[in-house]
């Protein structure tokens, strides 16, 4: 038997205490001897359940970008053949967002790029004219298709790897062909010939620098795995099991590819290989199989989508993730809900310990309530008023340490009252310098912040000491509904809405001086919930265009925002507090409509390094 040390070159070591975990420290060996285990860090890949796919699709489907923000389009709608797929879905990671259809609707494309600058090419039409392979190519800009140059011939069941003007366009029907060509964003170029000819084959990789794999031909189904490097293919090591229809994840990187799902000539498999540059070495199987359907995404962190078996898999999609993190996804989950439905709530506290401030029951109106509610992390209860009724009033601080002010009135005066919270009763304090309504507060009972509000130039700021109120600079960006969380000398305030009535997606950032305008939010609202701090916060729900609401949550990392699960109820003029990791949503009125008293809990999604324990057996 080999040692470890004639396999590492070193020998296990000895230490009182787990070393940091990171990459560094993938696949190394050590006793722990405080503990008296053996441990070693591996890599962890797992498949997990994403959102269903809107529509039952058969048929190759095309496929682009990222887990977070993947597009799947075209394909073939089960039980209706004279209609070939021209739709659109967008991909967040959470959930499907329908987009503009394609031009020319058909199954047994291919697609590559990202969710903004896609490709799709080829396929196959029935019984609906045009019939048979097609040479149709579109480009996707992010909303909407547009005719790219076609292709030399119809094909389908092709292949397709690298960005929308530099793709690698390879194999496909009718009989599964060596042919392979370039796409430059404008015409396509032949390329030299694969070794071997089939279609229902995948590929990830550029141009220059590519792997095709598996697929079949009239001759039977294959392993093969073909690298190219931009002049010549070679032959490199082959897949453990031959499959054609697979779905593929790896994008442009050609040294490290996933292959999931698909025929093995014989039945639909749900195997799962992954390549490494070298060798293909076999990873967990997935739930369901996915053969033809659409794979996008890295071979870390990728997504095997729609079944497109015939007849047609469910519309589960499924997650891949290959990492040496353990990864838990953000969730929304049910609360108690609020003795009073209201919305233009003011918020304060955490998700245990929160408190929601005044704020409109009923339809839209001049019908402000005092009412206070103290939430314990299961349930809300009343209690003490506060003096000023208000609509629209915000809060900052502790469930036991709070600050409500401004506000609407409800004989349709502007508030700039002020009122402390000592987690019993009310107490007045010192107005502010300017009455708002609709506005952000941050910060703590001795060390607060008041952001923008519709008190005209919208964009005032004041800072609270406790005591009293001090004008301070104000925000780049006019507007009001925002979110705004953090301490007084670093807040992040996102979104809201323009004097105008126009949605806003800025996100700004408060040093304790002035205002930074940074990454703007990936969806604008305003009337939305939100907590945290400056380098990770989140935001949720909220008004858009019309009388629309929405239930999209976005997570920021200090630099930019990820979309994240989305609310079970979509509602603006919400009420919403907490931090990323656990964050409280309340109240509101969905789609403008009558207040509500639901209440959602957010627990943040995470990844833990963790070692894992050596046993015997």
């Amino acid at each position: 038997m080999s040692e470890y040390s004639g396999i590492r070159g070193t020998r296990v070591k000895y230490l009182a205490s787990d070393p940091t975990l990171n990459t560094s420290t993938e696949g190394q060996v050590w006793y722990n001897s405080t503990s008296s285990t053996l441990k070693s860090l591996v890599q962890i890949k797992a498949f997990s359940s994403g959102a269903n796919y809107p529509t039952a699709t058969y048929g190759t489907v095309g496929g682009a970008g990222t887990q977070t923000t993947g597009l799947v389009f075209g394909g073939r709608r089960d039980g209706v053949p004279t209609n070939d797929y021209d739709k659109t879905n967008e991909y967040n990671g959470y959930s499907w967002t329908a987009s503009n259809d394609m031009g020319t609707g058909r199954y047994g494309l291919v697609g590559c790029g990202s969710q903004t600058a896609a490709l799709g090419a080829g396929g196959y039409r029935w019984p609906d004219a045009p019939t048979g392979p097609q040479s149709a190519v579109e480009e996707y800009d992010g909303s909407s298709w547009t005719a790219g140059g076609a292709l030399p011939a119809g094909t389908n069941n092709a292949s397709i790897t690298g960005i929308q003007t530099a793709a690698l366009f390879a194999g496909g029907s009718p009989g599964g062909i060596t042919t392979a060509i370039t796409y430059n964003g404008t015409a396509w170029t032949a390329a030299p010939s694969m070794n071997t000819g089939r279609f229902g084959l995948r590929s990830t990789g550029t141009t220059t620098d590519a792997i095709v794999f598996g697929g079949g031909n009239p001759g039977g189904v294959f392993g093969n795995t073909e690298s190219f490097n931009g002049s010549a293919w070679s032959e490199v090591n082959d897949m453990n099991t031959a499959r054609r229809d697979h779905t593929a994840m790896g994008g442009t990187n050609a040294s490290h590819s996933v292959a999931q799902s698909g025929y093995n000539g014989t039945a639909n498999t749900n195997v799962t290989e992954e390549w490494d540059g070298t060798n293909w070495t076999t990873a967990p199987t997935s739930t369901v199989t996915h053969r033809g359907g659409s794979g996008f995404g890295s071979a870390t962190a990728g997504v095997s989508a729609i079944g497109g078996s015939s007849p047609p898999s469910d519309l589960a999609t499924e997650e891949y993730n290959s990492n040496i993190n353990a990864i838990t996804q953000s969730v929304w989950a049910s609360g108690g809900s609020l003795g009073t439905a209201r919305g233009n709530i003011g918020p304060a506290g955490t998700q245990t310990a929160g408190l929601s401030i005044s704020g409109a029951p009923g339809l839209p109106g001049p019908n402000a309530t005092a009412n206070v509610e103290e939430y314990n992390g299961s349930s809300w209860s009343e209690q003490n008023n506060v003096t000023n009724a208000a609509i629209g009033p915000f809060g900052f601080g502790t469930q036991t340490a709070a600050v409500g002010a401004g506000g609407y009135s409800n004989i349709n005066t502007v508030l700039n009252t002020t009122e402390e919270y000592d987690g019993t009763n009310w107490t007045s304090s010192n107005t502010l310098n300017t009455g708002r309504l609709s506005g952000a507060g941050s910060g703590t009972q001795t060390a607060g912040l008041a952001v923008t509000g519709n008190s005209p130039p919208f964009v005032k700021t004041e800072e609270y000491d406790g005591t009293s109120w001090t004008t301070v600079n104000n925000m780049n960006t006019e507007r009001y509904n925002i979110a705004a969380f953090g301490t007084q000398t670093t807040t992040l305030a996102a979104a809201g809405r323009m004097p105008s009535g126009f949605n806003k997606n800025e996100t700004e950032s408060y040093d304790g001086t002035s205002w930074t305008s940074l990454t703007p939010v990936n969806t604008a609202r305003y009337g939305l919930g939100g907590g945290g701090d400056q380098t990770s916060g989140v935001i949720f729900g909220g008004g858009v265009a019309g009388p629309s609401s929405l239930s999209s949550t976005e997570e920021w990392d200090g630099t930019g925002w990820t979309n994240s699960a989305s609310l079970a109820t979509a509602r603006g003029l919400i009420g919403g507090l907490g931090t990323q990791a656990s964050a409280l949503a309340f109240g509101g009125r969905p789609n403008d409509g009558a207040a509500i008293a639901n209440t959602e809990e957010f627990t943040g999604g995470t990844e833990v390094v963790t070692a894992s324990t050596l046993t015997t057996s």
